[in-house]
């Protein structure tokens, strides 16, 4: 059994920037293909970022150059680092880890 635990969301003025945590533990059978979703009230759940392979990493075109996504294959953790959030960034921010495991996810609102 894996769990994965999404952390780091919260409130935050446009322009803001915050980092968000996705931690994995038990059976990970791989950290690689690790992707950051989000789902916005009334929408469908999107991607945003996907860790594919060492140094391998996609984007949506709509965080492009603001978004980075990273792990760190010791802690089992993926991130998401947010910079010049916009309001339409405000969702919640689901993790999938392989072949199937998602979090919980972590709100995140940016407004002013």
């Amino acid at each position: 059994q894996v769990q994965v635990v999404e952390s780091g969301g919260g409130l935050v003025q446009p322009g803001g920037s915050l980092r968000l945590s996705c931690a994995a533990s038990g059976s990970i059978l791989s950290i690689n293909a690790v992707g950051w979703y989000r789902q916005a009230p009334g929408k469908e759940r999107e991607l945003v970022a996907a860790i594919i392979s060492a140094g391998s990493t996609n984007y949506a075109d709509s965080v492009k150059g603001r978004f980075t996504i990273s792990r760190d294959n010791a802690k089992n953790t993926v991130y998401l680092q947010m910079n010049s959030l916009k309001p339409e960034d405000t969702a919640v921010y689901y993790c999938l880890f392989p072949p199937g495991y998602w979090g919980q996810g972590t709100q995140v609102t940016v407004s002013s």
